[in-house]
Protein backbone atom coordinates (compact mmCIF):
# COMPACT_ATOMS: atom_id res chain seq x y z
CA UNK A 1 0.00 0.00 0.00
CA UNK A 2 1.17 3.28 -0.73
CA UNK A 3 1.95 5.72 2.12
CA UNK A 4 0.81 8.35 0.55
CA UNK A 5 -2.58 7.18 -0.03
CA UNK A 6 -2.87 6.20 3.31
CA UNK A 7 -1.95 9.35 4.91
CA UNK A 8 -4.69 11.01 2.46
CA UNK A 9 -7.17 8.50 4.10
CA UNK A 10 -6.72 8.98 7.79
CA UNK A 11 -6.99 13.21 6.95
CA UNK A 12 -9.85 13.00 5.07
CA UNK A 13 -11.16 10.66 7.34
CA UNK A 14 -10.13 12.37 10.69
CA UNK A 15 -13.21 14.54 12.13
CA UNK A 16 -13.32 18.37 10.81
CA UNK A 17 -13.10 21.23 13.02
CA UNK A 18 -15.79 23.45 13.10
CA UNK A 19 -15.79 27.09 14.37
CA UNK A 20 -18.88 29.42 15.37
CA UNK A 21 -19.50 32.45 16.38
CA UNK A 22 -22.43 33.07 18.74
CA UNK A 23 -23.31 36.38 20.38
CA UNK A 24 -25.15 35.56 23.22
CA UNK A 25 -26.99 36.97 26.86
CA UNK A 26 -25.77 35.81 29.75
CA UNK A 27 -28.50 36.47 32.75
CA UNK A 28 -27.33 38.50 35.55
CA UNK A 29 -28.08 34.95 37.73
CA UNK A 30 -24.90 33.33 36.05
CA UNK A 31 -22.39 36.14 37.20
CA UNK A 32 -20.45 33.94 39.47
CA UNK A 33 -20.67 31.07 37.63
CA UNK A 34 -18.12 30.01 34.87
CA UNK A 35 -19.97 30.12 32.39
CA UNK A 36 -17.87 30.67 29.66
CA UNK A 37 -15.00 28.46 31.40
CA UNK A 38 -17.22 25.53 31.39
CA UNK A 39 -17.09 26.08 27.49
CA UNK A 40 -13.59 25.46 27.07
CA UNK A 41 -13.15 23.16 30.53
CA UNK A 42 -15.87 20.94 29.78
CA UNK A 43 -16.53 20.82 26.71
CA UNK A 44 -12.93 21.15 25.23
CA UNK A 45 -13.30 23.73 23.00
CA UNK A 46 -10.97 26.77 22.05
CA UNK A 47 -13.31 29.31 23.30
CA UNK A 48 -12.14 33.38 21.88
CA UNK A 49 -14.08 36.25 23.52
CA UNK A 50 -14.39 38.56 20.57
CA UNK A 51 -16.44 40.98 22.98
CA UNK A 52 -18.32 42.05 26.14
CA UNK A 53 -20.67 44.40 27.41
CA UNK A 54 -21.86 44.47 31.10
CA UNK A 55 -23.63 46.66 32.88
CA UNK A 56 -22.20 49.17 35.50
CA UNK A 57 -20.64 46.97 38.76
CA UNK A 58 -21.87 44.00 36.39
CA UNK A 59 -25.24 44.68 37.17
CA UNK A 60 -28.08 42.87 34.82
CA UNK A 61 -27.32 40.60 31.71
CA UNK A 62 -23.84 40.29 30.06
CA UNK A 63 -23.44 40.07 26.62
CA UNK A 64 -20.74 38.27 24.60
CA UNK A 65 -19.59 37.78 21.61
CA UNK A 66 -17.88 34.70 21.08
CA UNK A 67 -15.85 32.11 19.25
CA UNK A 68 -16.08 28.61 19.69
CA UNK A 69 -14.02 25.75 17.60
CA UNK A 70 -13.34 22.00 18.06
CA UNK A 71 -15.32 19.06 16.39
CA UNK A 72 -18.97 19.39 15.70
CA UNK A 73 -20.38 16.94 18.43
CA UNK A 74 -18.19 19.15 20.99
CA UNK A 75 -19.87 22.43 19.91
CA UNK A 76 -23.58 21.08 20.16
CA UNK A 77 -22.84 19.50 23.74
CA UNK A 78 -21.94 23.11 24.22
CA UNK A 79 -25.10 25.01 22.76
CA UNK A 80 -27.20 22.36 24.86
CA UNK A 81 -25.32 23.33 27.75
CA UNK A 82 -26.05 27.01 26.97
CA UNK A 83 -29.59 26.17 25.78
CA UNK A 84 -30.21 24.53 29.68
CA UNK A 85 -29.07 27.71 31.54
CA UNK A 86 -31.33 30.27 29.55
CA UNK A 87 -28.52 31.48 27.41
CA UNK A 88 -30.18 33.37 24.87
CA UNK A 89 -28.32 33.16 21.84
CA UNK A 90 -28.71 36.44 19.91
CA UNK A 91 -26.53 35.61 16.88
CA UNK A 92 -25.01 32.46 14.94
CA UNK A 93 -22.71 32.00 12.42
CA UNK A 94 -20.69 28.62 11.58
CA UNK A 95 -17.99 27.71 9.52
CA UNK A 96 -16.30 24.70 8.67
CA UNK A 97 -12.14 24.71 8.58
CA UNK A 98 -9.73 21.55 8.07
CA UNK A 99 -8.10 21.78 11.62
CA UNK A 100 -4.74 23.05 10.16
Amino acid sequence: MDKTNSVTHDVASAPRSTQVRLIVRIPKDYHHDPVISNLASQYRLDVNILGAMLGAQAQGDGWFDLQLSGKSAQIDSALIYLSDLNVEILSRSDRETDGW
